[in-house]
């Protein structure tokens, strides 16, 4: 019988090095099949970690289970994973036009979502790889990475490169794919403008920590309906709005802001309490170096602007 969990973690620790600090600490997280999860966090909080072992890019020992199946032992099929770091990959910016590079990958195999996803994400088949800008390329990852069906896809930062009407465009064809295939999608961004309804589910990911083992529903409920264990890690500032009648003004970028405030605290407290200091506070920024003396000596600023 077919889980009905698209997405099984419990208890998720992962160092990169065993000398390192973690990068991810305690993760649990539970999603059923067809939702769209948005992961909210701080620029290092881990949700790219996450993403990658979701997709099993990264061994660790583990409970994490794709559609009931180990991710790292019996791999389902199904799992597509888009990052930023494709756009860096050389053989992305040879010299090739889109039209070969996508037969190259399989795309005449797929043919019909090819040429829809060339329509949406309006992608020239003509386009030389290595001359065509960030934005363009992406969508061409895009295209590439979404032609074959899949059944959980894995979005890190993908559309920050987008403008917005692809963008908007994107979206509606990802929720389409979820509402009408059963297909899941976990998606980070810190892009909230125009995605208030693409949610289905929400995640705060924290410190290397997932606050909540159940993810919140999004839009989320009215206050009896929403349980407590979710309802305590609410943005303690969005508290009171939310218990006079719920969230129903209150946007996603509204909530991210809160959390992100609440997160940056906490991880200042935990930083004094390690003796770690960042920005000004770190005075061996100002100790001598080679650098400094090399301006200093031959007053360089100086000599260069007169």
């Amino acid at each position: 019988m077919a889980s009905p969990l698209a997405v099984q973690v419990h208890d998720l620790h992962y160092r990169f090095t065993t000398s390192s600090t973690s990068a991810l600490e305690g993760c649990d997280l539970l999603l059923p099949r067809g939702a769209r999860c948005l992961l909210i966090g701080a620029n290092g909080a881990g949700k790219s970690t996450l993403l990658r072992l979701l997709a099993g890019k990264r061994l660790c020992e583990a409970h994490i289970r794709v559609f009931g199946q180990d991710v790292f032992r019996a791999p389902p099929q199904g799992i597509t994973y888009l990052g930023t770091e494709w756009a860096m990959n050389p053989v992305v910016r040879s010299d090739i036009t889109v039209q070969d590079f996508l037969n190259s990958v399989g795309g005449f195999r797929f043919s019909e979502r090819r040429d829809r996803l060339l329509d949406l994400l309006d992608v020239d088949l003509s386009w030389r790889m290595h001359m065509i800008s960030d934005g363009e390329r992406r969508r061409v990852q895009l295209c590439m990475g979404l032609m074959e069906p899949w059944q959980l896809l894995l979005l890190d930062e993908v559309t920050v490169d987008l403008d917005v009407q692809v963008r908007c465009d994107l979206l509606d064809f990802l929720k389409e794919e979820s509402e009408t295939r059963g297909a899941t999608i976990v998606y980070a961004t810190h892009i909230f403008d125009g995605i208030h309804s693409f949610p289905t589910n929400i995640v705060h990911v924290q410190l290397g920590r997932t606050t909540t083992a159940q993810p919140f529903p999004w839009p989320l409920p009215p206050p009896s309906s929403l349980p407590e264990d979710l309802a305590s890690h609410l943005p303690a500032t969005l508290q009171k709005s939310w218990s006079q009648g719920g969230f129903s003004s209150i946007s996603l970028l509204d909530l991210a802001l809160a959390w992100l405030r609440e997160d940056r605290v906490l991880r200042e407290q935990s930083e004094r309490q390690r003796g770690i200091k960042r920005g000004r506070a770190n005075r061996s920024m100002e100790e001598t170096t080679d650098a400094k003396k090399f301006f200093s000596q031959y007053d360089y600023y100086t000599n260069f602007s007169t």
